[in-house]
């Protein structure tokens, strides 16, 4: 059953679009329940060609129609926005920021206005497969968190955390994964190819591997270490290769990754 919530973005780069997807790929929400604005004309109007959504030339007419409002701007641009819609926000209106280092007490002052989330989806959100990271302030009543819950499972996972500083942390994480993945899977694509495999075969190779062994670690409960070791033959391929992945200091570069990512984010406040 579609729901009748209206949802409006401000702002529609990126994470909004696959948001907004993500919400439509279901078909729980209608296209006209969502609205959007953007300071760009070109991209306001591709989102409204694409998915059928309507868009709004002012921020404020976008606030004014949306029951959830979801703040999709960059962070250096969150104060110029919170300046042209507070002051004029009905008392029982939700807003969601997705904005990275952006947190609540800030949120709360720019807008004049305390039902606010603050939440950390992914970019995997546009095909139904992210996880969103969230948490709110006291004022977000039960109703209006099942509302918010309600929107991130359109996305894929959600997981609620009682502290805001658990949000950083997930931001380097989940946020900022997606990224480093697509990395590891272009270098093991191109090393394919190194070896001698078709670009095309060593995509799907690395593809469905990777697919698979996500899927393995999930449906076994097994701890990664003690899958590996199940294919890993003393003296075999897997041990040679993983040796050399040891030497290069694959483990402390992926936790060299995740803290640059935790830090920027704190340092963004």
């Amino acid at each position: 059953m579609k729901k009748r919530m209206r949802i409006a973005f401000i702002g529609g780069g990126e994470m909004a679009e696959a948001m907004i997807k993500g919400m439509l790929r279901g078909e729980e929400v209608p296209p006209e329940s969502i609205i959007v604005s953007d300071i760009d004309a070109r991209r306001l109007h591709y989102l409204q060609r694409e998915y059928g959504i309507r868009g709004a030339e002012k921020n404020s007419t976008a606030v004014d129609e949306g029951e959830v409002v979801v703040l999709a701007v960059k962070p250096q641009d969150m104060g110029r926005v919170m300046e042209e819609i507070k002051g004029n926000v009905e008392e029982d209106k939700l807003f969601i920021s997705i904005a990275a280092g952006m947190d609540l007490f800030s949120l709360c002052q720019g807008l004049e206005h305390n039902i606010v989330v603050r939440a950390i989806p992914n970019l995997p959100a546009q095909v139904g497969r992210g996880i969103t990271v969230w948490t709110g302030t006291p004022s977000v009543s039960d109703d209006r968190r099942e509302r918010a819950r309600y929107i991130f499972t359109l996305l894929g996972e959600e997981i609620f955390v009682p502290e805001e500083g658990f949000i950083d942390m997930a931001t380097a994480v989940s946020a900022s994964g997606p990224a480093f993945i697509l990395l590891i899977l272009e270098s093991l694509i191109e090393a394919a190819v190194y070896v001698g495999l078709p670009w095309e075969t060593g995509q799907r190779l690395v593809t469905e591997t990777v697919i698979g062994t996500v899927y393995l670690m999930q449906e076994s409960g097994f701890h990664p270490a003690a899958l590996r070791n199940k294919i890993t033959s003393p003296g075999g391929t897997t041990a040679e290769g993983l040796l050399r992945l040891e030497e290069g200091g694959l483990r402390a570069l992926l936790v060299k990754a995740i803290s640059a990512s935790f830090n920027k984010a704190k340092d963004r406040k």
